[in-house]
């Protein structure tokens, strides 16, 4: 049945305090994003239950909806519209969540912030790293031709000029110029300098200016990350610093020059000598973590990495893979990641495979396939996090996972992929093989014992028909079709839907009925049915009967009224009969406000009933 992005819109909107609760609105290609004034008016078990909400959970100050790639923009479009809130980019989204979190979760968050952008052409070149070696390995002629010293130089590109990808991503993060953080990048890893790869003790780069306990050596920072990413932090301090007093008649040149020759002498003299050294010790921690703990550190780290997850701090792990491979090894974070994220999926399926509620199933099974492929958060945030116990079970999984390929000693040869994918980076497949069945099936068995299903509450029936006074009802009908009929709402004259005085209503686009020109402000149920959905600003209601879906919506544009000249009578998920009251509006304020009273009755899901009639 296809999906009322209107009234899947209303619900939202109901349940997050309305559209005054709001400061700011956006969405990516899955997720509705909504950063919240106050939280306590938010509704959480409501909004899961909306119908096209797949998930709901909250990240780096935003409350974030999945609902879906093709539908969420036209969701999007419907909240806006039934909101008034006006629309935000993601970047919008981002500075007013930023403004909400603690600082420490601002500096680890920055790192994924960088890196999400660059993950395709980073998980596009491991998948090709890991083609390219496996035909080499299949084929040894195939390693000695020239289609693979090609193939090999596509691969490897993005990894070895990884600083000037996390360069221009950094600029945009911290809203800088692009173009002069790519300047930066290309710098750290320029042919004049010694790629810091091969740099040894019997090998030391030249020192090219030396002020004694400051100096400037030939080497570069290929595989660094922090490095480059404070380098252009401070680059897009100075930039901004000097737009705002440089006038503007040389601000064009004096800026761009002054930005980059002070960034350049203090990433070379300060910044790089200093903070690729700590990344060193951190890389050197990180290896003795899960190599010289006897696994208990890759335990430990499988344990809390569905964590950081949650949080949207995962990405920062990216900074110790870029850096164990740039060291000539193995990226042995790449298992640890992948039992976590395995055993999410294996605690998603089980969900799937226990649960009877059809929504539930619908969600699960493609949320735990996404998990099986790498991408966990439609099955942590839609279905294990929400009801925890396999959520926990996951993280049990994963860490005794993780044990285990700490304990084969497994690495990668790339980063960027998990789960299945990860066969193609993977140094040994028949012990990840045992690490995915390890992992997916310790948090399987967990949740089929932990959890169970809740029973859906029945609605209160009593208190849902004294909610509303039920009046004597002999209306005509308007609307019939196989399922049942729809009788006159609203006392005035019917008019066909392509008259109704609103381009969407006319068009049909939201659904085949009638309009109303009324005579009285009194909006009762066409027929006995459950109210699905009620407007924040009380001008519309969504009613359902016998799998007929019908959207009365009060006038054209009064939205805009916010509420004012309209009282809402029922409330969603009540009981109603054919007659009760629903809505009372003021056609006098509706006139003077300067829009149009013309009701508009409409089967939204008309296109799948059969021998529909209106009028």
């Amino acid at each position: 049945m296809a999906l009322d992005y209107r009234k899947c819109a209303e619900q939202i909107a109901a349940n997050i305090g309305g559209g005054s609760n709001v400061v700011s609105a956006a969405h990516c290609a899955t997720r509705l994003r909504l950063v919240i004034a106050d939280n306590s008016k938010i509704n959480k078990k409501a909004l899961e239950d909306v119908d096209g909400v797949k998930g709901m959970f909250e990240s780096n100050g935003q409350i974030q909806l999945i609902i879906g790639t093709g539908t969420v923009n036209k969701v999007y479009d419907e909240f806006l519209a039934v909101t008034g809130v006006s629309a935000a980019s993601k970047d919008d989204v981002k500075k007013a969540a930023a403004a909400q979190m603690p600082l420490w979760k601002r500096m680890l968050k920055t790192p994924g912030d960088v890196f999400v952008p660059i993950l395709p052409a980073i998980v596009a070149s491991g998948l090709m790293m890991g083609l390219v070696e496996a035909l080499a390995k299949v084929i040894p002629s195939f390693g000695a031709s020239g289609w693979f010293m090609f193939l090999d130089m596509v691969a490897n590109t993005a990894f070895a000029l990884l600083p000037v990808l996390v360069a221009v991503s950094s600029a945009r993060v911290f809203g800088a110029n692009i173009f002069l953080g790519a300047v930066i990048g290309i710098m750290m890893v320029h042919p004049a300098l010694m790629n810091a790869w091969t740099v040894s003790p019997t090998n030391q780069p030249d020192v090219w200016i030396n002020f004694g306990f400051l100096k400037i050596s030939a080497v570069g920072y290929q595989g660094h990350v922090i490095p480059v990413i404070l380098a252009v932090l401070l680059m897009s301090k100075v930039e901004k610093w000097l737009h705002k007093h440089v006038p503007e008649m040389i601000d064009l040149f004096v800026t761009p020059l002054v930005t980059v020759m002070v960034t350049a002498f203090a990433t070379f003299m300060i910044i790089g000598p200093f903070f690729s050294v700590l990344e060193n010790y951190v890389l050197v921690f990180a290896k003795w973590l899960v190599t010289s703990t006897g696994g208990i550190g890759a335990l430990i780290m499988g344990a809390i990495y569905p964590f950081t997850v949650v949080m949207g701090l995962h990405h920062m792990y990216n900074v110790i893979e870029a850096g164990m491979l740039a060291s000539g090894g193995l990226n042995i974070w790449m298992p640890i990641a992948s039992a976590a994220n395995f055993a999410q999926f294996g605690a998603c399926i089980a969900v799937a495979y226990k649960c009877k509620n059809a929504k539930l199933k619908s969600v699960a099974l493609p949320s735990s396939l996404s998990a099986a492929l790498g991408i966990t958060e439609p099955a942590i945030f839609g279905v294990n996090f929400r009801f925890l116990k396999p959520f926990i079970a996951g993280v049990i999984g994963g860490a005794v996972g993780s044990l285990f390929g700490a304990i084969a000693g497994l690495g990668a040869t790339a980063y960027g992929v998990t789960g299945i994918p990860g066969y193609l980076i993977i140094d040994h497949k028949l012990p990840y093989t045992i690490l995915l069945l390890i992992s997916g099936g310790v948090a399987f068995a967990i949740t089929l014992f932990i959890w169970h299903e809740e029973k859906a509450e029945e609605a209160p029936k009593a208190e849902a028909k004294a909610a509303a006074p039920v009046i004597e009802f002999n209306a005509p009908v308007v609307i019939k079709c196989k399922n049942g009929s729809v009788k006159q709402p609203v006392k005035g004259s019917v008019v066909k839907r392509d008259a109704i005085p609103d381009a969407t209503f006319a068009s049909g686009v939201l659904g085949d009925g009638v309009g109303v020109v009324p005579s009285e402000g009194l909006v009762v149920a066409p027929f006995n049915g459950t109210v699905t959905s009620v407007a924040e600003s009380s001008h519309a209601v969504g009613l359902e009967s016998n799998g007929m879906e019908l959207l009365i919506h009060v006038g054209v544009d009064t939205v805009n009224m916010k509420g004012d000249g309209f009282k809402c009578l029922v409330k969603e998920g009540d009981t109603v009969e054919a007659g009760q009251s629903l809505i009372r509006f003021d056609m006098d304020k509706i006139k003077a406000a300067g829009y149009n009273n013309t009701v508009a009755v409409l089967l939204t899901n008309a296109e799948d009933l059969e021998e529909v009639v209106c009028g």
